[in-house]
Order: structure tokens, then C-alpha cells, then sequence
């Protein structure tokens, strides 16, 4: 009879991947590569439920709008179309410039990783002031939310309390104002990594966190696309 013996090293890493000095790399993982995919994962779980938070407010929007029909439609009127495809423009570039981030990133540009990410941030920032001045605008208008709605020269009189503008406006604030927030976490996620890249953390072997700000950014970006022809282009 045979018997074998394992040579047990304590220095071995338990077959933890080729970059077991990695600061980046966690002791509970294989491999980079399996930490990566599994962080990936968590990024692409986590996106489902934002798309699920924003999936209830469009079907709440459209039961109401079902309701109102044609106080939605003049509502509407009231939004400046020409900004809100201005900040349909500026999404979409930044999408591209994040898209170019991590690329850079992924092929040891450094510099490049840095100025995308910040024309990336430039956009998200262009994004909020226009969007500055359209909330500017609805609150001399006096269209706000719920029974802060007064403006004055509506078309369809308010019939025992039925109020479709005042409807319109509070899922416009609440789901613009909600895209807005999620913007202005991107615009702190952007400046961490643009800070970490500008020290040199990223290159071919790591660039998780550009990776998964990225997707998180696109959401961002995909969110809009859909909240624009929404609320502008009511037909």
C-alpha cells in the first residue's frame, strides 16, 4: 500500500491568485480575477434595485397620467424642452467619457484616466446647473408639488379637488429630484476615483472601483433617457 503526504507551506497563499502581495487584494478570493467578477456582481444586483426604486415611480407616473390625461399634457408644456435635451446631450457625452475612463484605466493611461474623469464630473456639473435653473423657474411659476401648486391660468379647472398639475409636478420633482441626488453621488464617487487614479492606484491588474462607477454612472444616464421623453415629449 501507497500513501502520499501534502507538504503543507505555510508561506502558500492556498492557491490565492498571482497577486497574493496585491494590497488590493482580499485574503477570501482565489484570484483578482474572481474578486473582480464577484464585485461585479454585487454592483450588478445593486443596479437592479435602483432600476426597481425608479420602476414603481413610471408606473405610479403612468396610472396618474391614465387619470389625467389631458391636464398631464398641458403640464407638460410648462417644462423647457430645449434644456431638457441640452442635459440629454451632456448625460450622454459623459457616458462616452466614462466609457473612455475606464478603458484608460484598464490600459495604464494615467493621465487619461484622470481627464476623463474629470470632464466626466464637468458634465455631471453642467447637468445639475441647468437643472438649477428649471426648478428656478417652476417656483416663480408657482408650479410645485401637491398643494404647494398655485399657478395661476390653467387651462382645465380643478374639479372637487382633482388636481392633474399639482399630480404632474410632484412625480416631476420627486423623480428629477431623486435622479438629481443619485447625480450628486455620482459626483463624489467620480472625485474619489479621479483622486485615487491620479495616484496611480489603476492600471491592467486593478481597476475595479472605475469599473463599477461606471456602470453605476450609465444607470445614472439610462435613468434620464427614459425620464426625458417621459416628461418633455407628452403627446
Amino acid at each position: 500500500m501507497s500513501t502520499s503526504t501534502v507538504d503543507v507551506n505555510p508561506h502558500d497563499h492556498g492557491g490565492h491568485g498571482d497577486h497574493p502581495s496585491d494590497p488590493h487584494f482580499q485574503h477570501h478570493f482565489t484570484t483578482l480575477e474572481q474578486q473582480f467578477d464577484t464585485t461585479k456582481i454585487g454592483m450588478w444586483i445593486f443596479l437592479a434595485t435602483e432600476v426597481l426604486l425608479f420602476g414603481g415611480l413610471f408606473v405610479g407616473f403612468g396610472m396618474m397620467q391614465a387619470r389625467y390625461p389631458e391636464m398631464f399634457k398641458e403640464a407638460h408644456e410648462h417644462l423647457q424642452r430645449p434644456l431638457g435635451a441640452l442635459n440629454t446631450v451632456v448625460l450622454l457625452f459623459s457616458s462616452w467619457t466614462m466609457v473612455m475612463g475606464v478603458l484608460s484605466a484598464r490600459t495604464n493611461q494615467k493621465k487619461k484616466t484622470v481627464v476623463f474623469l474629470i470632464v466626466t464630473i464637468l458634465c455631471a456639473c453642467i447637468f445639475l446647473g441647468v437643472k438649477y435653473f428649471e426648478y428656478s423657474h417652476k417656483f416663480e411659476e408657482g408650479l410645485l408639488p401637491g398643494h404647494y401648486y398655485h399657478h395661476i391660468g390653467d387651462r382645465i379647472p380643478v374639479v372637487n379637488g382633482a388636481n392633474g398639475y399639482a399630480t404632474f409636478f410632484s412625480f416631476y420633482f420627486m423623480m428629477t429630484g431623486l435622479h438629481g441626488i443619485h447625480i450628486l453621488v455620482g459626483i463624489g464617487l467620480l472625485a474619489w476615483i479621479a483622486f485615487r487614479a491620479n495616484k496611480g492606484e489603476f492600471n491592467s491588474d486593478y481597476y475595479t472601483p472605475v469599473d463599477l462607477v461606471g456602470l453605476y454612472w450609465h444607470l445614472v444616464d439610462l435613468i434620464w433617457i427614459y425620464l426625458f421623453p417621459l416628461y418633455y415629449l407628452i403627446s
